[in-house]
């Protein structure tokens, strides 16, 4: 038996509850959870705005240590520390083919799949396919990566999704280059990753909008040279700061249709906008034809960064290592399992940075 917050029903309070996992069979692994973030895509499970399968352990960015493994698997050795990979690539599929691993038709199929059992026999799913809000978790063999090293597992929980994601956005959705200004919508967990790699993408002028002035301080410290608090001015203000024109990109990490379009007003003639926050279908964004050809602005989708994890951590280790990238700073809060519902509030109130469950 192990602790973990399952989601009975969408829309439901989360409970943190024993359930029962089974021993992994072929091609699974067995991990014993050192830490699990606390995401905004988790609160859009528990809430409805992403659908999956309920009831289900919820819980996507984690890293922890192998526990045991099931026939089939090399790759990983009980005793290693690993970073959960909850979209992993089928290699197969059309996506696949052409290199976009991000987009992979298949990389959910898992989440359908029965994880667990509580106590009375309830079947669970692992809501993105990894379960990692547990004390331990079974996952497919192709869901965890080796960790690196010289990172410490509760720090490199944060690889999973957040750093992943933001520093995809800036190196390969939006392609940051050199002497860029960028502006980041939303100073949450994935916001920090993003201005922390807009930094070493070497953008001169880093501007963070949020709508709380006390996530001031923590966006300075990631990189930003400058802070505005979100408003129906915002663009204007954006302009004000890159010598009229608006920013060379924005990167938006909030999801909703008024930020998404602030965004794109934001940026100069021929900007560009990377849209990471996943909103509802009812945020609907609209434009009108004079402005998409006046002003030559392109307004791009991201999925997990569009990045390649296989790829991609190694990268990020050598950011890490030489003190480029900070993952320790990204987080606001240590809690426990229990305090997950609380860190939920948190976000929806618009606080601080990364919650992470250290068990």
């Amino acid at each position: 038996m192990v602790r973990a917050a399952v989601l009975s029903a969408v829309g439901a309070p989360l409970e943190i509850t024993d359930i029962t996992l089974p021993e992994p069979g072929p091609g699974q692994v067995r991990v014993r959870l050192a830490a699990a973030g606390v995401c905004h895509s988790d609160l859009s499970l528990s809430n409805g705005t992403m659908r999956v399968p309920v009831p289900a352990v919820l819980g996507h960015e984690g890293a922890g240590t192998v526990v045991s493994v099931g026939d089939g698997v090399s790759h990983v050795a009980p005793g290693d520390g690993v970073v959960l990979n909850w979209a992993p690539s089928c290699g197969s599929c059309h996506h696949c083919g052409i290199g976009e691993v991000w987009l992979c038709a298949n990389a959910l199929a898992g989440a359908a799949n029965i994880h667990a059992h509580t106590a009375d026999g309830t079947e669970l799913h692992p809501g993105l396919n990894v379960a990692a809000f547990a004390q331990e978790t079974v996952v497919a063999g192709n869901c965890v990566l080796p960790a690196p090293d010289s990172i410490p597992l509760t720090d490199a929980a944060l690889l999973g999704c957040a750093v992943l994601t933001g520093y995809g956005a800036v190196h390969h959705s939006a392609q940051v280059r050199a002497g860029e200004s960028v502006v980041v919508f939303g100073i949450g967990g994935v916001g920090l990753a993003v201005l922390q790699s807009a930094r070493i993408a070497g953008a001169t002028r880093i501007i963070a909008v949020d709508v709380s002035p006390e996530k001031e301080e923590l966006a300075r410290q990631a990189g930003a040279t400058d802070y505005v608090i979100a408003s129906a001015t915002t663009p204007r203000e954006i302009r004000a700061l890159t010598g009229g024109h608006g920013a060379d990109v924005a990167v938006e990490c909030v999801g909703r249709s008024t930020t998404i379009r602030a965004a794109w007003e934001s940026t100069r003639r021929g900007g560009r906008t990377t849209v990471v926050g996943i909103g509802g279908k009812d945020q609907q964004v609209t434009f009108n034809a004079l402005e998409i050809f006046h002003w030559g602005r392109s307004l791009t989708g991201c999925v997990y960064g569009n990045s390649d994890p296989a790829r991609d951590l190694p990268v990020l280790a050598d950011h890490i290592g030489a003190g480029r990238f900070d993952l320790s700073m990204m987080v606001t809060e240590r809690i426990a399992l229990d305090g997950i519902p609380a860190a939920f509030d948190h976000m929806i109130a618009g606080k601080g940075g990364r919650s992470l469950v250290v068990f």
